[in-house]
């Protein structure tokens, strides 16, 4: 189950990828490697262009060479030290690769210049999180809800954290704080379920996966909860 919660943080992080970082739109790889091609050739005409670095780490990024990513960032941050841009993404490439370190001071360089820059807190909860710095990124998380209250992901985040760390109670008050903020989220309810049947409330559990199929999830989707319930 631990894959799933994560997985909350991962689309978060995601979103932040698709607001920060407009240069791609989803296509096939085939479109990717041409536009790769176009860019490496436009950048061998005018190596100094940030923008043409930053399309081409982008796309390295749809590709998933995290590598290449890492080091156009690198690029584009020589060019333009403290780019907020590049070294978000930066970060976002190095904790693909589990260079948790790296990442985490290319977050807190954005943090420190943009104290309520929500992706960077968020991914250096996560990175923290990876690394087993459990109560460091609980601190995070926290004060991240403090500053976001509206924010749905914000709850879920740390509810995902606290649910690892067995702290139910507060767990499920942040998945009901995160659905009040969006009803009927499937991730969320099954979340919540998940976290009910660790506390051996099977029928309340049962109620709210009972939302979810109410909501259009066939039952068949959330099987492993529902022999649970039983």
């Amino acid at each position: 189950m631990m894959n799933r919660l994560l997985h909350i943080l991962v689309a978060g992080l995601c979103a932040a990828t698709i607001s920060l970082h407009s240069y791609a739109q989803p296509s096939a790889n085939t479109f990717w490697r041409d536009s790769l091609e176009t860019l490496n050739k436009a950048i061998r005409q005018n190596p100094r262009s940030v923008d043409l670095r930053l399309r081409k780490a982008a796309v390295n990024i749809e590709l998933n060479q995290w590598e290449y990513a890492v080091e156009e960032y690198g690029r584009v941050l020589q060019l333009e030290p403290g780019n907020l841009s590049a070294l978000y993404f930066r970060a976002y490439a190095n904790s693909h690769l589990r260079h948790y370190d790296l990442a985490r001071a290319d977050y807190e360089a954005i943090v420190a210049r943009v104290p309520r820059h929500f992706e960077a807190m968020l991914g250096l909860a996560l990175v923290k999180r990876k690394q087993g710095r459990h109560t460091d990124a609980l601190d995070g998380l926290n004060t991240l809800v403090e500053l976001f209250p509206d924010s749905a992901l914000a709850y879920a985040s740390r509810a995902s954290m606290e649910t690892e760390m067995k702290r139910f109670e507060p767990a499920l008050f942040d998945w009901d704080e995160a659905l009040r903020l969006r009803p009927g989220n499937v991730e969320f309810l099954v979340s919540k379920a998940d976290v009910l049947l660790s506390m051996g409330r099977k029928k309340e559990a049962r109620r709210v996966l009972q939302q979810a199929i109410d909501g259009g999830t066939p039952p068949s989707a959330l099987k492993e909860w529902l022999d649970r319930c039983k």
